[in-house]
C-alpha cells in the first residue's frame, strides 16, 4: 500500500492511502468544493523493507472558499 503524505492547505499534515490511479493532482472533496493538491518529487520508500511507499503532495487551490463568510 502507498501512502499520500499531504503538505499545505487544510489538510496539511494528513495521510491518506493513494490510489494507483492518481497521477500528479490529487482532488479531494471539502466541504462544497474540492482541494488540489499536486506530487512533489519522486516517491520515498520504495524498497522491500523500508515501509510504505510515500508519495508527497504540496497543496495548490480550492474550487471554493475554505473559510465560510460570516452573514
Amino acid at each position: 500500500m502507498a501512502i499520500a503524505r499531504l503538505h499545505g492547505g487544510p489538510l496539511d499534515g494528513q495521510v491518506l492511502a493513494l490510489d494507483p490511479t492518481v497521477g500528479d493532482d490529487m482532488i479531494i472533496p471539502y466541504g462544497e468544493g474540492q482541494l488540489i493538491y499536486r506530487r512533489v518529487g519522486a516517491l520515498a520508500n520504495t524498497g522491500p523493507s523500508d515501509g510504505p511507499t510515500a508519495a508527497r503532495f504540496e497543496y495548490v487551490a480550492a474550487t471554493e472558499d475554505i473559510a465560510p463568510a460570516n452573514d
